[in-house]
């Protein structure tokens, strides 16, 4: 009897401990997709602002952000996007991000209704959800969740870009 309880107190042990790698990375995962969820909508944040808010120095995942309505854009941005917050973390957890942002969207105040996917952006190799979002007074964003670097080493982003003024609207809009 007293074997067995050591039998089985070794295995739960060596399946707890084997699992630690893939809790943690959970838990990051968790962690970015929150903070995306947390700030990447909120306007009004300089870069500074949002990497303090999000913490990204310390956090699991890279945080890319900038406005251009409040500092200048980087030479490389994309054409037409005048502010964009992406994360993008360790692994393969664009489900979960999926999910997540869904509900972010649909949360009070909700994110804009869908539009057809402006010309500014496109779907990318391993894109799982991108969708253009009509907001108040004429603003059009994109969000974007995809994976990178599959299969090897994958790494899964979640992005919103707020397109400038007008751009992106569907006609008739």
């Amino acid at each position: 009897m007293r074997s067995l309880r050591l039998v089985t107190l070794t295995v739960t042990l060596t399946a707890y401990l084997a699992a630690g790698p893939v809790l943690a990375s959970g838990n990051e995962a968790k962690l970015a997709i929150d903070s995306f969820n947390a700030w990447c909508f909120k306007a009004g944040q300089t870069e500074a602002q949002a990497r303090d808010n999000m913490r990204a120095g310390t956090a699991p995942f890279t945080l890319t952000f900038w406005d251009d309505s409040l500092e200048p854009r980087p030479a490389d941005a994309q054409r037409g996007v005048e502010r964009r917050c992406e994360v993008a973390f360790d692994g393969d957890h664009t489900a979960a991000a999926i999910e997540a942002l869904r509900i972010q969207m649909a949360t009070p105040p909700v994110f804009g209704t869908p539009i057809p996917l402006p010309d500014t952006h496109a779907v990318t190799p391993g894109t799982t959800l991108i969708e253009g979002r009509e907001l108040l007074r004429g603003r059009v964003a994109v969000v974007h969740v995809g994976l990178r670097n599959a299969p090897h080493a994958p790494v899964t982003f979640m992005a919103v870009d707020r397109l400038y003024d007008g751009l992106g609207l569907p006609e008739g809009s």
